[in-house]
């Protein structure tokens, strides 16, 4: 079922779309919203797969709102304005798709809305992360970054596991910018609907100098490489005779969510104990903040974004009273810290 979010100030509208596309099947509507103010509170509550947004609303238009979501929680949207000539902006914006509000009283134009709504709403959410997982290479190769033999990792860190939710997607990118081209395999899990793992995995092969894909299930690991969590998918960490590799599998929401933070981390402190280097990042709720737990009793070294550099300090405030954290430190301080554990010199 397809959880959707309608924003739209107009009580008339979002009431028409709400009973409408609740018609088709494998659509469900999970709640609306009157403003971007009020849609922030039930994207964080409802975790919708996907949303409606009106541009022209009050306290901020959805185009404006849009820019700032998407870098925080890339949720894919519908743009729709009764202005044809808002489709480039909100296209531009980062909308997944644009439509024109019909006039209400010819039921021909409403129908013909509805249908394409609907459309589009099965369409953006079927591209899911099963889909994707074939055509990532099992062996966890990339032929873009050849994987580099370890010049300086000499110390006993053997993976690093991330984890971050609301306000993730920028603070994680900036951890993997700061580490080293060779560094010990980097495992994350990250908050997102699943139309979006593959594609912030490309953005993050793109930016960083690390080989980065979204996850899939029997992905050996090895130095260089960095692996999202797909959305809708538990990742956990296991180890053989050959090394380190990951599962990628459906399941149940676990600490409220699935991927579960959680469920990685526990994962590593199972299978990597105290070779294993973690830090939890910015996030609301608590996952991740007793996996994290338990890489520190494991013997692993752990790491928590402060509140002045946290978007929501939830998760990482959790681990703290947990006792979980080894170090509370600001956002740029902890691909540094990770790179000191690592044994890699500083430098100019």
């Amino acid at each position: 079922m397809i959880k959707v979010l309608i924003v739209d100030d107009s009580l008339v509208f979002s009431e028409l779309l709400k009973k409408r596309l609740s018609e088709f099947n494998g659509i469900k509507i999970v709640g609306t919203a009157a403003d971007p103010y009020e849609a922030r509170d039930k994207i964080l509550e409802l975790e919708p797969d996907i949303m409606t947004l009106d541009i022209e609303m009050p306290r901020m238009d959805g185009v404006k709102f849009l820019k700032r979501l998407l870098p925080q929680y890339p949720l894919p949207v519908i743009m729709i304005s009764s202005r044809d000539d808002k489709a480039d902006e909100a296209v531009k914006a980062g909308a997944a798709s644009f439509r024109v509000k019909p006039d209400v009283a010819d039921p021909v134009k409403v129908n013909g809305f509805i249908r394409e709504v609907a459309s589009d709403i099965t369409k953006i959410c079927t591209r899911n992360s099963s889909s994707f997982h074939a055509e990532l290479p099992r062996s966890g190769t990339a032929s873009e970054k050849p994987f580099k033999s370890p010049e300086y990792n000499k110390g006993g860190v053997e993976i690093v596991a991330l984890g971050a939710s609301t306000g993730g997607t920028d603070a994680l990118e900036k951890v993997i910018l700061g580490l080293p081209e060779d560094c010990p395999p980097v495992i994350i899990t990250q908050h997102m609907p699943p139309v979006f793992t593959k594609m912030y995995a490309e953005r993050l092969n793109r930016s960083s100098g690390l080989a980065v894909f979204e996850a899939s299930d029997g992905m050996r690991l090895k130095k260089g490489m960095c692996v999202i969590a797909a959305g809708g998918f538990h990742m956990e960490l296991h180890k053989d005779s050959k090394g380190y590799y990951i599962s990628s599998k459906e399941g149940e929401k676990v600490s409220g969510h699935c991927p579960s933070v959680d469920v990685m981390f526990t994962s590593v402190a199972k299978c990597a104990g105290k070779a294993a280097a973690a830090a939890i990042l910015t996030g609301m709720g608590a996952d991740g903040a007793k996996g994290l737990l338990l890489i520190r009793q494991a013997g692993g070294y752990t790491i928590g974004q402060n509140k002045e550099t946290c978007v929501v300090y939830g998760m990482p405030m959790e681990a703290y009273k947990l006792g979980a954290v080894c170090e509370e430190v600001p956002l740029e301080e902890i691909s540094s810290l990770l790179k000191k554990k690592m044994n890699y010199p500083e430098r100019s």
